[in-house]
């Protein structure tokens, strides 16, 4: 099953990539001819010829490589894309990056449902991709206050709130269902109905997956993708239910 990378893929691909991108000017721009979700800016890649990479920044699932020339490329991996420093020469390449020194950066999609764009720094401000979306879930702004008002006198199931990206950015299906049952929180559960202090345990939740997510690769699953088996806490089978045409798995027993 092919999943779209959540925030803590993408925060650990930042977190790698930015040691041995920083500093690095671009000698070289190599692209391909396939659109991949938007069309390739092929003149405005070409442009960057001679300008530095300064640090690479994440907004939500979306990656900044940030520039001394003022301006950014914005990347969004899709279901399928990698950024990797190797050589180019693979047949779903679509962006090479030649460098100064080291192996160059690829940007690599085989389904080609990602995305590499340029912005001008000044007109991030009004990007569409960036500006349309919420709170970061790991930044001080989400706290139980701010999601107790997105949730008031709404009736719409808390799993497809808390996954509305112009209400919490990034968060993906993978995290939701692990913090739901972190939280006991069942995901059909109307989101006005929750008390402060099951939103409380919820905000906390949604942070504690996050942060594992990052620093373990593969970290234990409680809920998701465990249909057909049982409660690791309570031995209940786990139920399996479509909510927003995504998969959705809940403890009966442990979330209520």
């Amino acid at each position: 099953m092919v999943v779209i990378p959540e925030l803590p893929k993408v925060e650990r691909l930042r977190r790698k990539i930015e040691p041995e991108l920083r500093g690095r000017t671009i000698v070289g721009v190599a692209t391909s001819t396939h659109n991949l979700r938007a069309s390739l800016p092929q003149s405005r890649l070409q442009a960057l010829k001679g300008s530095r990479f300064i640090g690479v920044r994440r907004r939500g699932k979306y990656l900044l490589l940030e520039l001394d020339s003022q301006q950014a490329v914005l990347v969004h991996l899709g279901m399928t894309g990698q950024l990797v420093f190797r050589l180019g020469g693979d047949k779903h390449d679509h962006v090479i990056f030649e460098l100064d020194a080291g192996l160059p950066l690829v940007f690599n999609d085989q389904r080609r449902f990602g995305m590499v764009l340029v912005f001008n720094n000044g007109d991030l401000a009004t990007c569409p991709y960036l500006t349309r979306t919420g709170v970061e879930p790991l930044s001080a702004a989400f706290t139980p206050r701010y999601l107790w008002e997105h949730c008031q006198r709404r009736q719409r199931p808390i799993k497809n709130l808390i996954m509305d990206q112009s209400v919490v950015v990034g968060l993906g299906n993978i995290y939701a269902n692990e913090a739901l049952f972190g939280a006991g929180i069942r995901p059909t559960r109307p989101a006005g109905r929750l008390s402060p202090k099951r939103l409380r345990e919820l905000v906390r939740h949604i942070s504690i997956c996050l942060r594992v997510g990052i620093d373990q690769e593969n970290p234990l699953r409680f809920v998701y993708g465990r249909g057909d088996e049982n409660c690791l806490v309570c031995d209940t089978p786990i139920v399996k239910v479509k909510m927003a045409g995504r998969s959705t798995f809940y403890c009966p027993r442990c979330q209520r």
